[in-house]
């Protein structure tokens, strides 16, 4: 059995995370511990005081107690304002208070995109555009090419984590550049497990999302290769594991 562990901000998209489990398969096992949100509002500062250290060792206990292998810090904006050195410190304090390997969703981008062997991306974030611009320099100072970014001037969690099937969709028809080979879709308050194949079905190209790409990143802290083609086109590069 692989545990894995996640700490989650709030209350928008986790049911996401059951799915996963789901689709991971019977030897895998998924524990989400929520974090304190603070203000919800995708606003610089906010966004900082959100992944602050005390709020991320909070939930360490719990997650130490589940006997999980490794920790993601499950929110991408939460990562990527405080920039590439600021997200590193972030994560090396947060595997210092673990006593096990950590990283963020943030990071997870940057090493997704180097395991499908993207070279050009475009992004589609719900956040406003001052904010989604964060994201696109994280994902340079990580050698990632953007194509395009379109934001949404959506001001919290809440609002994404109601958006459905329709508005997914649009977003993301919305934000593809013909000459991105991939499409970044940056929120793990958006639900889009259940719609990965139908999403690169629809736009012919992987797709890489918040929750999704969380979860890649704690089984490869966890030194963990899983098949999952429900996941998309990322759960595919892997061989299957005989347990």
């Amino acid at each position: 059995m692989t545990a894995l562990g996640f700490l989650y901000p709030g209350h928008s998209a986790e049911d996401d995370y059951p799915r996963i489990e789901q689709l991971l398969g019977s030897d895998v096992r998924v524990d989400l511990v929520h974090t304190d949100l603070g203000e919800d509002a995708h606003r610089v500062d906010a966004l900082l005081q959100m992944g602050a250290p005390e709020r991320l060792a909070a939930g360490l206990q719990q997650l130490r107690l589940s006997g999980a292998e490794a920790v993601v810090w499950a929110c991408t904006s939460g990562g990527f304002v405080h920039g590439w050195d600021g997200a590193q410190e972030q994560v090396r304090g947060l595997a210092r208070a673990a006593g096990m390997p950590a990283s963020s969703t943030s990071f997870a981008f940057v090493h997704a995109v180097r395991e499908i062997g993207a070279r050009r991306v475009a992004v589609g974030a719900a956040y406003p555009d001052d904010v989604s611009l964060l994201f696109a320099e994280f994902l340079r100072a990580g050698g990632v090419e953007v194509t395009g970014v379109r934001g949404s001037g959506i001001v919290t969690a809440a609002e994404v984590g109601a958006w459905g099937e329709e508005e997914l969709f649009a977003l993301a028809r919305a934000a593809d550049t013909p000459d991105a080979d991939t499409l970044l879709l940056p929120h793990t308050a958006l639900h889009t497990i259940a719609h990965l194949p139908g999403l690169e079905k629809e736009l012919g190209k992987p797709v890489l999302t918040a929750n999704q790409v969380t979860a890649w990143e704690c089984l490869r802290l966890a030194d963990r290769r899983v098949n999952a083609p429900g996941l998309g086109a990322l759960f595919t590069r892997e061989p299957i594991v005989q347990v």
